[in-house]
């Protein structure tokens, strides 16, 4: 069990955070007291979505990699070294939904914390979750 209070972040909020000020605000208001964390995977994941989604919305892409380079300093990446021993009980959890997801579940399990996203593939895995709109009733708690 972590110390410090926590969250892990999907994907689409590194995204959201990419694109948008609201997720960048809530990370940059709680960075001293709350830890993001995010699977490798899934903050690589972003990086190639960002690239895709500036081409469709004629954005440029550099910007946007920017933004989620600075919000990389906010959300630690966890190593699926560190995570890989909870891919069965992960994909159990997620694998009728969206079995690319098993690794944010894993390091929610691992370091046993609520999950930040807009998927609603993540309900009903028995682990906690949070949206965008709700999350900073979970981070203003004590």
């Amino acid at each position: 069990m972590t110390a410090h209070k926590g969250i892990v972040l999907d994907a689409n909020i590194l995204l959201r955070a990419a694109f948008g000020q609201r997720v960048r605000h809530i990370l940059r208001k709680y960075e001293d007291q709350v830890r993001f964390y995010t699977p490798d995977v899934s903050y690589r994941d972003a990086q190639k979505y960002v690239v895709t989604i500036s081409e469709q919305r004629q954005l440029d892409s550099g910007l946007a990699l920017s933004v989620l380079g600075q919000m990389a300093a906010l959300v630690e990446q966890v190593d699926q070294a560190l995570y890989e021993q909870f891919e069965h009980l992960s994909r159990e959890r997620i694998d009728r939904r969206d079995p690319d997801d098993w690794p944010v579940v894993a390091v929610a399990l691992l370091l046993e914390l609520p999950i930040w996203t807009e998927d609603q593939d993540f309900f009903g895995t028995g682990i906690a979750t949070w949206t965008t709109d709700r999350v900073e009733l979970y981070l203003q708690k004590s």
